[in-house]
């Protein structure tokens, strides 16, 4: 039986991002191994992290602890994960490796080099892209560029990064996939129980408005901006409740935030959530501030239950949302641009047809990116 390595820096990636490539593999016939950093640096609890391992280990997949770095100028900690993947590929002979994330595939694809061992390399969005500060186009751009001369198989997850990759860079094979692929069985729209359960829950009023975030308490996830921009919609809209779902370096920030704008009867951080599926169901509106994206998951899980959106015009985004259609697209720094987009839908509530149109529109639009279609995809590629 061949044997594969599915690698990423942080254990949050497997468990979100690659649970159906490994069962996809499986079936393929391949012995899947896992490595990544089990132990720091994830967006998930440590409780989902022991979860995920002993489902693996269910599986019977092999799991490695890498002592990757998220951060990379900790080069002495991802020197140290380089010695341990090369020290892998040596050990069991993988037919290839399949990586993720900026550090991961840089030290995929040197021990890959190394070792003679062929990578497939995921880039779930480039850090330089159209807008991107310079230092990350000084930084990123040509460590990826040289790197895609060891790459196998290069995956990009958007059209600007397809479109660049191939023009530029020097990968064996270059293709473009939709996402990692929307589990249209579980995200759908919800039943009026479910979803009546699911306020009362949170705690909601029949005439509350739900607006919801899902994603990491971070930077490049910019929640603060909607927490400025209700500090002013509270004050025209009581009716508004804001819920984000998330762990991160940023919780406290934000909390001391919601606390200075006296907002914590309107803004709630909700933490680490596995009822995701359910509270998009019951949200009314999706608002996604991030600064930078590949193809984002959450906002596409949103989409497939039918929940109009409110989101940052970036890479990726873009790809998904068009203005007016399915949601609104404004500018990724900008409050006041969220506060007439919400406001707009506001006004047209009542219009229940409008609504019920735009709903419509995002489960219609997000069939192309469902896991079927992408494990097809996928399949191809493993093989």
């Amino acid at each position: 039986m061949k044997r594969v390595l599915m690698l990423a820096s942080v254990a949050s990636m497997i468990d979100q991002f690659n649970m159906p490539n490994i069962a996809l593999l499986q079936k393929l016939g391949y012995q899947v191994d896992v490595a990544c950093n089990f132990i720091e640096g994830n967006t998930c609890s440590d409780e989902r992290v022991a979860e995920l391992k002993q489902k693996l280990q269910d599986m019977r997949v092999c799991c490695y602890q890498i002592d990757f770095a998220r951060n990379i100028k900790h080069m002495g900690q991802n020197m140290r994960a380089l010695r341990q993947v090369e020290g892998l590929m040596k050990q069991n002979g993988y037919a290839f490796c399949h990586c993720h994330s900026p550090i991961g595939g840089v030290v995929a694809r040197i021990a890959g080099h190394r070792t003679r061992t062929k990578v497939i390399y995921t880039a779930h969005g480039f850090h330089f892209y159209q807008g991107a500060p310079v230092m990350n186009w000084l930084v990123y751009y040509p460590v990826e560029k040289m790197l895609s001369r060891w790459t196998d198989v290069l995956i990009t997850i958007n059209h600007e990064d397809y479109a660049r990759a191939k023009k530029k860079f020097h990968a064996g094979k270059t293709y473009y996939l939709p996402g990692i692929g929307i589990n249209l069985e579980r995200f759908h729209a919800g039943d009026a129980q479910t979803i009546q359960q699911k306020r009362q829950e949170l705690g909601l009023q029949p005439e509350d408005v739900f607006l919801l975030s899902v994603g990491e308490l971070s930077d490049r996830k910019n929640h603060v901006v909607v927490i400025e921009a209700m500090k002013q919609l509270v004050q025209r809209h009581p009716q508004l409740r804001y819920f984000i779902c998330g762990q991160g370096e940023k919780k406290q920030e934000l909390q001391q935030l919601i606390r200075k704008y006296h907002l914590e009867d309107h803004v709630k951080l909700l933490g680490f959530r596995t009822d995701v599926a359910e509270l998009c169901q019951a949200a009314d509106v999706f608002v996604f501030p991030s600064k930078q994206e590949g193809l984002p998951v959450a906002l596409m899980e949103a989409m497939a239950c039918g929940v109009p959106v409110v989101c940052s015009r970036i890479r990726g985004n873009t790809d998904l949302v068009k203005n007016g259609e399915n949601g609104y697209l404004v500018r990724a720094d900008q409050p006041e641009e969220y506060i007439q987009a919400i406001e707009k839908l506001l006004r047209i509530w009542k219009n229940t047809e409008e609504v019920r149109q735009m709903r419509k529109n995002n489960r219609a639009r997000i069939k192309q990116y469902s896991l079927q279609k992408i494990d097809k995809i996928m399949e191809n590629i493993y093989r």
